[in-house]
């Protein structure tokens, strides 16, 4: 088994997972906003990353860009008649009844977006041929104007990507960075393929700069061999990621998902929800039997079409500000005291109350065992913050707290119905997987308030989304748009469709370093009813056109609860996963302890407030239970990555593979 690093940094921390010799070593750090890649290093050398360790890293860079609207100088290029189409976008009201709002941010400024004559026939017919001239003076004045990135957008160059590619030419000749509309997003719609277009012109020179900062620290140190995590949960080469961040954007979130699938489909649980809270947000996800992934995702309002992980994302985490509104309600977030200055119990300077700290005041958290002692926590900072709010608000220090607390839960019990209920799914049939620094401090009270019936906590709640990164393998999306009625479809006509995106995925994943035997294909078809809008793919196993209608129907019921057999069917869209298979570090059971009594794990007593009222709760230490040792709340169990708080009628036992599996005892 290779040496691997899983690196994921966050708005708070920078979390390490590190597996060598089929042993797992963790380490977690304050994230360094200014230059990310320093918190990264400074890990690496904590744990003694051997330099042949393969790197796998969760970056947030593209998100961070995106949401601070601190990306690079866009330019955007499309037929001409169509230089409107990113402003005009699906006129959607964010509003409904409000007569005016405010403009929509975008990341090109009106005057950096400019049209050339050209036309192209939704079959790839030229009807009208490029006007070079056109495109090189327009290229030129965008040099002059200091654009650093350009994307091309161009009416149906899906079926015919000429003219995008000469232009894409034309800039890289004047030394710009150029996103092509064909390469990333060979998709019909046109607003959604130049929104994802323009989103990876943005980001994409921002990740280039990060990564060659990153890659020089790790050169120096003799790691070569760096990887990316995409949204989809797969991770592709940091020279991929360099001219395609937008697949990025959702890195870190992807992550988790994909390590809290892979622990609890081990200890028998696939139909979970996770919960990732972190310091700044926290990132929900559904899997029934695997997990769920969509192309109809976005950011700031942008359409981001690329294949990701269904995660939906709330403004609330260990570092969520606590204020009181103009009207005097306590409001809990957006913002967030990330990790300069930090919760006020961090000591760094902040003044703000916290969700930490409000956690801290109520003993949910150990001043003393944080980030295993080395880093203690000022309770009198955070006492000195809760007097502040609390004085605004009418409310005592420990109330306000309670208070807090509440807000919060409330806001991540709101997401996790939007992937549950709201889309069909009964949340007691489920699962709940916590991870985050502050997701097992959470986890439970939320699980009683949705009535789902059981919460995994894995090993290493804390740095799970590293782990995950050390679990998944290289992956590569294709798609062809073809609008085809499947009534009209043969099996030959799917199998010659298929084939060109099958040989480019085959031959990318052989540059990338993957043998045949490591490379599968998966295909899948974006079907819908002849007159809908949308689609819905559906996996194809053998090139079957009844089957695949017949799988369509099926998910359409599952999806929308009917299904309208003998309707006529369209194909829209071809779809080809391409995964390089990379080693999965092993996760061996461990013998069962010789007594379900945990007294060996108790390393003191502690203070629990949970509903005003105040309990005498035990402290355990999580690296010193066993599979078979069994605890009731009301109780704390700490380690150095995270604290799980185990209210009252909630009792666990320990797994073979040292996870935390709670159920409801009243």
């Amino acid at each position: 088994m290779e040496s691997i690093l899983g690196v994921d940094i966050g708005g708070t921390f920078t979390d390490l997972v590190h597996i060598a010799d089929n042993r797992i070593h963790i380490y977690k750090l304050l994230s360094t906003k200014a230059d990310p890649s320093i918190a990264f290093l400074e890990g690496m050398i904590a744990l003694e990353a051997s330099p042949e360790a393969v790197v796998a890293h969760g970056a947030t860079v593209a998100t961070n860009a995106v949401l601070e609207h601190k990306g690079a100088r866009t330019g955007f290029i499309t037929t001409q008649g169509f230089r409107d189409v990113l402003y005009i976008g699906r006129q959607t009201r964010p509003a409904l009844y409000r007569l005016s709002f405010p403009t929509r941010w975008a990341p090109v400024a009106r005057e950096d977006a400019y049209e050339v004559p050209e036309r192209v026939e939704p079959d790839g017919r030229v009807i009208l041929p490029l006007d070079e001239t056109r495109a090189a003076s327009i290229l030129d004045e965008m040099h002059e104007k200091g654009v650093e990135a350009v994307a091309v957008c161009l009416l149906f160059a899906f079926a015919n990507p000429e003219h995008e590619e000469r232009i894409g030419q034309l800039a890289r000749e004047r030394g710009l960075f150029v996103s092509l509309s064909s390469r990333i997003l060979p998709e019909y719609r046109e607003f959604e393929r130049a929104s994802t277009t323009v989103i990876n012109a943005y980001v994409s020179p921002i990740m280039a700069r990060y990564l060659a900062n990153l890659e020089q620290g790790l050169h120096a140190r003799g790691n070569r061999t760096l990887w990316i995590m995409q949204s989809s949960g797969g991770i592709i080469s940091a020279g991929t990621a360099r001219n395609e961040a937008v697949r990025t954007v959702l890195s870190g979130p992807a992550a988790g998902v994909t390590g809290a699938f892979h622990v609890a489909r081990l200890a028998g649980y696939d139909h979970i929800i996770t919960l990732d809270m972190g310091g700044t947000s926290t990132d929900v996800s559904l899997a029934d039997g695997a997990i769920r992934r969509t192309t109809e995702g976005g950011i700031e309002d942008w359409p981001v079409r690329v294949p990701m992980i269904d995660i939906h994302t709330v403004g609330a985490g260990g570092g969520s500000i606590a204020w009181a509104d103009a009207g005097g309600a306590l409001r809990v977030g957006p913002q967030s005291a990330g990790s300069e200055p930090g919760p006020a119990c961090y000591g760094r300077g902040g003044r703000d109350f916290t969700v930490t700290d409000a956690n801290l005041l109520l003993g949910r958290m150990s001043a003393a065992n944080f980030l295993s002692g080395r880093m203690r926590l000022d309770v009198d900072a955070a006492w000195d913050a809760a007097q502040r709010l609390g004085q605004r608000l009418g409310l005592a220090p420990l109330d306000l707290a309670e208070g807090v607390i509440r807000v919060a839960n409330a806001r991540m019990e709101q997401a996790i119905r939007v992937i549950s209920i709201e889309r069909g799914f009964d949340p007691r049939e489920f699962t709940l997987v916590p991870f985050g620094g502050a997701g097992p401090m959470h986890a439970l009270e939320m699980a009683a308030a949705l009535h789902i019936p059981r919460v995994l906590i894995p090993r290493y709640p804390g740095v799970l989304s590293a782990l995950g990164l050390t679990l998944a393998d290289l992956v590569k999306d294709y798609s062809r748009t073809v609008m085809w009625a499947m009534d009209d479809v043969r099996a030959e006509d799917l199998a010659q469709g298929f084939a060109p995106l099958l040989d480019q995925a085959r031959a990318d994943l052989r540059a990338e370093g993957f043998a045949d035997e490591a490379i599968r294909l998966e295909q899948a078809l974006d079907l819908r009813y002849k007159g809908q809008s949308f689609e819905l793919t559906v996996p194809l196993a053998a090139y079957d056109p009844a089957a695949a209608v017949q799988g369509f129907y099926e998910a359409h019921r599952r999806r929308y609860g009917y299904a309208r057999e003998g309707e006529p069917v369209e194909l829209v869209n071809l779809r080809v996963t391409a995964r390089g298979l990379r080693p999965t570090p092993p996760m061996p059971r461990h013998a069962p302890a010789p007594s379900p009594d945990p007294a060996s794990a108790q390393v003191g007593r502690t203070s629990l407030r949970f509903l005003g009222q105040t309990y005498d709760a035990s402290i355990y230490q999580r690296a010193r239970l066993q599979p078979g040792h069994r605890l009731a709340g009301p109780a704390l169990i700490v380690q150095e990555d995270a604290t799980t708080v185990v209210p009252p009628g909630w009792a666990c036992h320990v797994d073979a593979w040292l996870n935390l599996i709670f159920e409801r005892v009243t």
